[in-house]
């Protein structure tokens, strides 16, 4: 009998058993699931170059070179980064119709998931600007009185107070801002496009860009009031008091002109 009760096993013997094997299960899902991820991950991403090049070849080879080395028509692209081609594509920008001192924006061609493969092929040549995120970009919460100040310090010597856009050099312009995407404005901030100085994070943190961004919705989006009236640009009281009193007063003497006109016909007749 002490035998028998001697091999016989103790109450918490299954639970103990239990939690060892939930234990070495969980301890299995640690060492594979995220290294499965990881390689899935990996291998879309593979995926997504291996489509990019095959539209690179087609669209931009023929003047940014066949391995993004940059030729006489076209610059280097090795470092510019995914955010580089998500705005000068996904504006429509590039592939360019001609070359020039400046591209224009126009129609996009590809789509978003194109546009993605394209990046990721070009991010694969060189670091660069990642494309950002929504929660970069959004400027919900921003400060849109500093974003005016930042914007007037930074941008509006091009770009006109309100982003009305102007005149460069030599055929060259700022593009109006007015209802541009926020992401394209923040990868514009990121990668500085054509005749734009860049302004990395170390430059201007990402609150600061939401600021701007923020600013610019306030004051030149479809949704943007106008109490005043006309803005001419947004260049201020001056060149609205200009226009007011060239075309007033002109309106003024053309008046003047029409009533003595009439006035000498009815004493002659």
């Amino acid at each position: 009998m002490k035998k028998l009760s001697a091999r016989r096993r103790h109450p918490l013997a299954a639970v103990v058993v239990l939690l060892l094997a939930l234990a070495a299960t969980g301890g299995l899902y640690a060492a594979f699931a995220p290294a499965g991820k990881a390689q899935a991950d990996e291998t879309a991403q593979s995926l997504a170059i291996d489509e990019g090049k095959k539209l690179y070849s087609v669209g931009c080879a023929s003047c940014h070179g066949t391995g993004g080395q940059g030729t006489s028509d076209g610059p280097s692209l090795v470092g510019v980064g995914a955010a580089a081609v998500d705005f000068q594509v996904g504006t429509g920008r590039m592939p360019a119709q001609q070359p020039g001192a400046q591209v224009p924006k126009k129609k996009v061609i590809y789509s978003q998931s194109e546009i993605d493969q394209l990046a990721a092929y070009v991010a694969s040549l060189g670091a660069g600007p990642s494309v950002p995120t929504q929660s970069q970009y959004n400027p919900s919460g921003a400060d849109i009185a500093k974003g005016g100040e930042l914007f007037r310090t930074n941008c509006a010597q091009c770009h006109n107070f309100m982003g009305a856009g102007g005149a460069l050099t030599n055929g060259k312009f700022a593009p109006s801002l007015e209802d541009v995407d926020p992401k394209h404005i923040y990868e514009a901030m990121q990668t500085g496009p054509q005749n734009m100085p860049s302004f990395p994070d170390t430059t201007m943190p990402q609150k600061q860009k939401q600021d701007i961004i923020a600013y610019l919705h306030a004051v030149n989006s479809d949704k943007s009031a106008s109490p005043g009236g006309l803005q001419l640009g947004g260049l201020g009281p001056v060149s609205e008091g200009l226009f007011g009193w060239i075309f007033g007063l002109g309106a003024l003497i053309a008046v003047a002109i029409w009533v003595a006109a009439h006035t000498a016909k009815a004493k002659k007749s």
